[in-house]
């Protein structure tokens, strides 16, 4: 089994998908106005329109409520990436900081409120868990 993409169903794909093209630097592909995916070479991260929520079961999917996950982008480097987005990404969660298991990171969130980590590994352990 291999994890192929994490959803996002909002209320707003245009805006969505613009923030993730700026943090990836990477342009969407388009299936429909209400779905696009950024696709990278570990996976791919799809947006999806809450009108699409309607394919699921009833009530099982709602846009912007997410406080339990974060979306996690490994980088080449964190503060260059960090000051790239300066200015560009809404609210900054915590600027790059070493975390203890030897990442650093920096943590930002999307239009909808989810989490997003940028990080590199910074240390033997953190990159021998990353390459291995």
């Amino acid at each position: 089994m291999n994890l192929v993409s994490i959803r996002i169903i909002t209320r707003s794909v245009n805006r969505l998908v613009t923030f993730y093209e700026v943090v990836t630097a990477s342009p969407a592909r388009w299936a429909t106005p209400d779905f696009a995916e950024i696709v990278t070479s570990a996976g791919t991260l799809a947006i999806g329109s809450e009108r699409t929520a309607a394919l699921f079961a009833a009530g099982s999917v709602e846009p912007a409520t997410n406080r339990s996950v974060i979306i996690e982008f490994r980088v080449d480097d964190v503060d260059a990436e960090y000051r790239r987005l300066a200015g560009q990404v809404g609210e900054v969660v915590q600027e790059p900081t070493t975390m203890p298991w030897g990442n650093r990171s920096a943590l930002v969130r999307d239009p909808d409120g989810n989490l997003v980590n940028l990080f590199t590994p910074v240390t033997s352990d953190a990159l021998a868990r990353q390459d291995g």
